[in-house]
């Protein structure tokens, strides 16, 4: 059971590895682009290469789906960002377990958006785990876990493509260590455990009041959606990359201050922020150097 990209490793570590794959289920096609024409999910793809059978169900929680999971006397539910909470009817069909990946070292980062919030919050480390599936959020007994180090030049995207395929090596750790009785669940410890909200589209709005390397570590995170942006006289500017500058600055948190030529320097709670890759309201992203040369930011005014 899976939908977007990050499922599709998985999806492909399990047929790689000669795995008998019954049953794919994905969300239902929706539409996409200007035309608004029904697009596949990344999974729905996948599976249909590798000939396998697609189930895309309007509703998880009904009795024909139970019943459609039932009858093919499954061992595993593989679970990958399904973006589904599964009842215990679903939960306890397989002979042996409901597996979960997880983009994060649970029990930090419980919800749907552990990737974004570990780059975001600056951390140092993150990784994916193998849970069994009980009826909470991401809150059952950890299986496996594998750690990833977080580079400081990764956005989410980057993180995300490494974070999907190593979470297909351990789901494959994972079903040979059940398939040899060396698999022991591990409650986790939930006074340990944070949340990582869904993302909404106005929560990339910079904060100038943060230090320049928290909003650093908020555009990479933010990257590629929501997106970052701010205001300029009214104008949405979206930035794709930055760099913080721990100089010490008189301006105004959000203002404009002189810089190299060619730079475009902003002053924060705390240091200074060069913007590297910028974006106007219907414009091309671009190189800071040659943004500047069609679009007037002169020092003193101020992004908001």
């Amino acid at each position: 059971m899976g939908t977007p990209d990050f499922a599709v490793p998985a999806l492909k570590a399990l047929h790689k590895n000669g795995e008998n794959v019954v049953l794919v289920v994905t969300r239902p096609d929706r539409p996409k682009g200007r035309g608004r024409k029904l697009a596949l999910s990344p999974v729905k793809e996948a599976a249909i290469n590798f000939g396998y059978t697609v189930v895309q169900p309007p509703s998880v929680g009904s009795t024909e789906f139970s019943n459609i999971i039932a009858k093919h006397e499954p061992d595993f539910i593989v679970v990958v960002a399904f973006g589904h909470i599964l009842r215990k009817t679903i939960l306890d069909i397989p002979r042996i377990a409901t597996i979960n990946i997880h983009a994060s070292l649970l029990p930090k980062y419980r919800g749907p958006a552990p990737i974004q919030w570990a780059v975001i919050n600056g951390e140092n480390k993150t990784g994916v785990t193998t849970m069994r599936m009980d009826e909470g959020m991401d809150t059952g007994d950890i299986l496996l876990s594998s750690e990833l180090e977080i580079a400081s030049d990764d956005t989410s995207e980057t993180l995300h493509d490494r974070l999907a395929d190593l979470g297909a090596d351990l789901l494959i750790q994972t079903l040979d260590a059940f398939e040899t009785g060396n698999i022991l669940p591990v409650p986790q410890d939930h006074t340990q455990a944070t949340y990582a909200p869904l993302l909404k589209k106005n929560d990339g709005r910079i904060n100038w009041e943060r230090p320049a390397k928290d909003i650093e570590a908020f555009i990479r995170g933010m990257t590629p959606w929501p997106g970052a942006f701010t205001f300029h006289e009214g104008k949405r500017l979206k930035i794709f990359r930055a760099k913080a500058i721990l100089t010490d600055t008189s301006g105004t948190p959000g203002t404009i201050i002189k810089g190299f030529p060619d730079e475009l320097w902003i002053a924060t709670g705390k240091g200074v922020l060069s913007i590297m890759e910028i974006q106007e309201e219907s414009g091309k992203r671009l190189l800071i150097k040659d943004f500047l040369r069609g679009y007037n930011l002169s020092p003193g005014t101020n992004f908001n």
